[in-house]
Order: C-alpha cells, then structure tokens, then sequence
C-alpha cells in the first residue's frame, strides 16, 4: 500500500514553476526540502534577466517565506519582452502579444501551448497523487502577475476538430497527434 504524504504548499509552487521550465534545456529549477529557497539555474544572461524579472523575488505563504533566486537583472525590458525572452526556446510557450482596443489600455497576453502538464503533487483527489493543469495555470499561481493574462492555445493550432463561426464543424483529415 502506498503511504500518503502531503506537502506544504511552496513545494505545490515549485513543481508548479518545474513544470513551467522542465521541458527547456536552458533552464533548471531546483528545491530541496526544508530550504527556504528556490534556486532558477539559466543558461544564458538575457534569458536570466527576463525570468528574474517575471519571477517574484519571494512568495509568502502564511508564516513561511520562500525565496527564489535566479542571476542579477540588468537589462530594461517591457513585461511582454520580458516574458518572450523568458520563455524563448520553451516548448510549453506559443507567444506572447499586446492587443489594444479603441476604448482601452492594451492588454497583454502570454500564451502556452494547449497541452496539459501533469506532476507528483500528493493530490489525494487522484489515485497517483498526481496534479493535472495546463501550462496557463501554472504560470498564473507562479507569476500572480495582474498586468497579464495568461492563455491556452487554440485547438485548430494542434489539428483538433474546431467549429468556424457559422457553427460548422471541420473534418479532421488525420487522427490527433500530440507531440513530444
């Protein structure tokens, strides 16, 4: 029989953050239990600055404070630059964009893949203790930043059936194929 554990919840935020990154070869993200840091390890000093700059600095959960460490900033960037250089080479990252409207501030988009990430997070709603979420909602607990919307790519990006406007549905001319 498998013994259950449960986690605090900033080991919930690391694996979080982990499954934002795992899948980029520039960057490693490291915790070890009991530390009250969570170290970013990033090959290259542009995509260092931007994660540095998207990441908070510490992340407070009730009467625990983590710390994330990732190398010094130095370069000016906007959010959305930011986010693009972060994420540059991610495959769990489509693009990110600014649209703006005639009677509003632009809104900014970062927008992830449609694929559902999936981890060992002690979920006791799931038989594996597994956790399932998309990349968007991984970013948003991770990064909580309110001047972005974070996104999930749109199906017909993936070959998936998708209805048009007028409420037809296109013929899938092969069967759906999820790579990786």
């Amino acid at each position: 029989m498998k013994k259950v554990k449960l986690s605090s919840p900033w080991v919930t935020f690391y694996r979080e953050l982990n499954a934002l990154f795992e899948a980029d070869p520039d960057v490693l993200v490291e915790y070890k239990e009991g530390d009250k840091e969570i170290r970013v390890f990033v090959k290259g000093s542009d995509k260092a600055d931007a994660i540095a700059k998207i990441l908070p600095v510490k992340k407070d959960f009730g009467n625990v404070t983590i710390h994330i460490a990732v190398m010094p900033t130095s370069k000016k960037m906007t959010k959305l630059e930011l986010y693009k250089q972060a994420f540059a080479g991610n495959p769990a990252f489509s693009f990110a964009v600014s649209v703006g409207g005639l009677y509003t501030n632009p809104v900014n988009y970062v927008v992830f893949r449609n694929k559902v990430v999936q981890f060992w997070n002690d979920n006791l709603g799931d038989i594996n203790g597994n956790s399932s979420m998309l990349f968007e909602d991984c970013a948003r607990n991770v990064f909580g930043d309110d001047d972005i919307l974070y996104c999930t790519d749109k199906p017909e990006n993936l070959g998936m059936v998708y209805s048009t406007d007028k409420g037809v549905e296109k013929e899938m001319e092969e069967v759906i194929k999820i790579d990786d």
